[in-house]
């Protein structure tokens, strides 16, 4: 009997969307990322390279395509620079929800992957590629989204490819912890106990507890708690009610929500809805 794999992913794509702009090749430079609101996080080369001004990173070249993805964006004093004239490669902006998006808060700074080693990846940058470099009719119309099929099979990459350290994408790539953290994702409402995650897991409790802990590196209670408050934020940023947010996501009460939520962000619901419409107004 094959078990059927629970889809690890939807539930945060769909609440924190990924959008994704492709740029002209031919528009990219000598580039600084806090000189441009929308700069690149996401960089593919075919031929020739990139060279990132933090030696941490180093560059992006070799014989083979290369993928490097800062997931929360780019640092702000990071420096790019073509290191050929006839380098071959796409950049493009891909916006994650942030830091507030808890699966890009649980990737590296820095994603660089030799798409030689990814199949499922590398074909759909070779399309990608195809689609950028030799532009054809239509083709402004579906690059895009092209980028977006291909961060969420990065995502994919990640996850299957496991994690050494604690943390979301090791709680994912888990056999039966992740099937407890998509119920979560899936339902935030419901008056989780810790017996019935441990049920959904297929283990016994202790052994869910202790298991989850050490993977994850919280406990049950606090993960739960923590993307409820996640959600919160990003509804209370939309102008959603107070009220009406906390019975979505499982609090009993509007008050008892803006507790957790001063406890966990330092500032309280009112304060982080406006702080959300001051970034809007200085990005437009």
């Amino acid at each position: 009997m094959t078990v059927k794999r629970p889809d690890r992913l939807s539930a945060l794509i769909q609440r924190f969307r990924i959008e994704a702009t492709v740029h002209r090749a031919d528009a990219f430079g000598d580039w600084r990322a806090a000189e441009d609101s929308l700069a690149p996080n996401l960089f593919i080369v075919r031929r020739g390279g990139l060279v990132f001004s933090d030696k941490r990173f180093g560059q992006l070249s070799g014989p083979d395509p290369k993928l490097a993805f800062f997931p929360c964006g780019a640092p702000p004093d990071l420096r790019v620079q073509l290191n050929s004239t006839d380098a071959e490669f796409v950049c493009a902006t891909v916006d994650m929800g942030g830091d507030a998006n808890p699966i890009a808060r649980a990737l590296p700074e820095l994603v660089m992957i030799p798409l030689a080693e990814a199949e499922s990846l590398g074909a759909v940058a070779d399309m990608l590629l195809e689609e950028a470099l030799s532009p054809r009719c239509g083709g402004r119309a579906v690059i895009d989204r092209l980028c977006e099929v291909l961060v969420i099979r990065l995502l994919r990459h990640a996850i299957e490819a496991g994690q050494a350290k604690p943390g979301l994408l090791a709680g994912l790539a888990h056999p039966n912890l992740c099937l407890a953290i998509v119920a979560v994702h899936d339902n935030p409402g419901r008056n989780w106990h810790l017996e019935d995650l441990a049920d959904v897991a297929g283990m016994s409790r202790t052994h869910f507890a202790n298991s989850f802990r050490k993977v994850v590196g919280v406990t049950p209670g606090e993960y739960l708690s923590g993307w409820r408050l996640t959600l919160a934020r990003a509804e209370i940023a939309k102008g959603a009610p107070l009220k009406v947010v906390a019975g979505k996501i499982g609090f009993s009460s509007s008050a008892a929500l803006s507790r957790a939520f001063s406890r966990r962000y330092g500032f309280s619901p009112r304060e982080g809805y406006s702080r959300s419409q001051r970034e809007t107004m200085s990005l437009t």
